[in-house]
């Protein structure tokens, strides 16, 4: 692989995963306490892809700030910011300029353990120009469908197809291998669509371009269902991830340095515990729970399959269940948060009140 560069598009907006994102960029908010884009930069850096490039518009110096140069992960990491949203393959033709040869390119909110090794090794063999990753799912009329002749060509995409459009199972997972030349197709400095525009191109164009159908684990974390699922799966083993929890293994969980449990609480595994966690007495936390650090759990209070951010406070008696929680929100005692709940940045709870998910 050497000298294989990869480009990331993380310059959404994240609206799906509001309001968790009104103050922090869709690709670094935290996953098992870790930003999100150090799992695509992790399964990079496994199939010894290194050499990084981050296209980024929204908040781009928030990201910078918490991804700085990569070394952290072993990689090499530079930014290509985008003065207006240009869209995907505008994205990737704005950090055309940092790319030479063969190019990775990854939507910002995969998660997935694909073979990107296999997946490179049959992009050569096919001599290819393009290739594109492509995952069987039970319902395809959510995604945009890619239809292949029998030699693995793609044949043609249809964007979110009714049943009776539907021909085949297999979805854009938005994971492509691109030669460096295709680039120069995109139109320089303005939005221009991977999927709409770039694609249907090299099709009319008859250039080389191939599926790569693949059942690894995969998953579009953009919407709060997805991204609460993203943990459970990660926290039960569903997908083989290089990156592990930070901190020190307890049961069947992890708890980060500077963390108290009081002997009369109770974890129930898996759960992560971020640093600086504080669990009271008699409290239960877990199943499938993650504690961003400095998070409070009050007396007696009980937390099943929820997400929180750093600094959270929950009272004593408090039952919180199925939510996610970004950071510095106040959770009063005996409050109960039912599944589906999402609450922003800074909210509060009063004592002994019941929230539910809107409509």
């Amino acid at each position: 692989m050497k000298g294989l560069q990869a480009v990331i598009l993380a310059g959404g907006f994240g609206t799906r995963l509001r309001p968790l994102t009104l103050h922090r960029p869709k690709p670094v908010v935290p996953l098992l306490n870790h930003p999100f884009l150090h799992y695509q930069l992790a399964l990079l850096a496994a199939h010894e892809v290194r050499d990084v490039i981050l296209s980024v518009s929204h908040l781009p110096e928030t990201i910078r700030a918490v991804m700085g140069d990569g070394s952290a992960l072993g990689v090499r990491l530079r930014y290509a910011v985008e003065d207006e949203p240009l869209g995907t393959a505008g994205g990737v033709r704005n950090a055309a300029d940092l790319v030479e040869g063969r190019v990775v390119v990854l939507n910002g909110d995969v998660l997935t353990d694909l073979d990107l090794s296999r997946m490179l090794a049959a992009h050569e063999a096919r001599r290819a120009r393009a290739t594109i990753y492509l995952t069987p799912v039970e319902n395809p009329t959510a995604y945009g469908l890619v239809e292949l002749d029998p030699e693995g060509r793609v044949r043609r995409f249809l964007e979110k197809p009714g049943w009776d459009e539907v021909t085949a199972n297999t979805v854009n997972a938005g994971v492509y291998i691109l030669e460096r030349e295709l680039l120069e197709l995109v139109p320089k400095g303005r939005p221009y669509s991977m999927e709409r525009e770039f694609f249907p191109d090299l099709l009319a164009r008859g250039v080389p371009f191939f599926g790569h159908v693949d059942p690894a684990y995969w998953l579009d974390i953009g919407t709060t269902e997805k991204y609460l699922q993203a943990h459970r799966d990660l926290l039960e083993g569903r997908l083989r991830s290089p990156l592990r929890p930070r901190g020190r293994a307890l049961g069947e969980g992890w708890v980060e340095p500077g963390t108290s449990i009081a002997e009369s609480a109770r974890l129930v595994g898996p759960v992560v515990l971020g640093a600086g966690c504080r669990v009271e007495a008699e409290a239960r936390v877990g199943p499938a729970v993650v504690l961003g650090a400095g998070c409070v759990v009050g007396a007696g209070a009980h937390l099943e399959g929820a997400v929180l951010w750093e600094s959270v406070s929950v009272g004593a008696g408090a039952r919180l269940s199925g939510c996610l929680v970004a950071r510095d929100c106040r959770i009063g005692a005996h409050a109960r948060l039912t599944p589906g709940v999402v609450l922003g940045e800074g909210s509060v709870v009063t004592e002994h009140s019941r929230v539910a998910p809107g409509p």
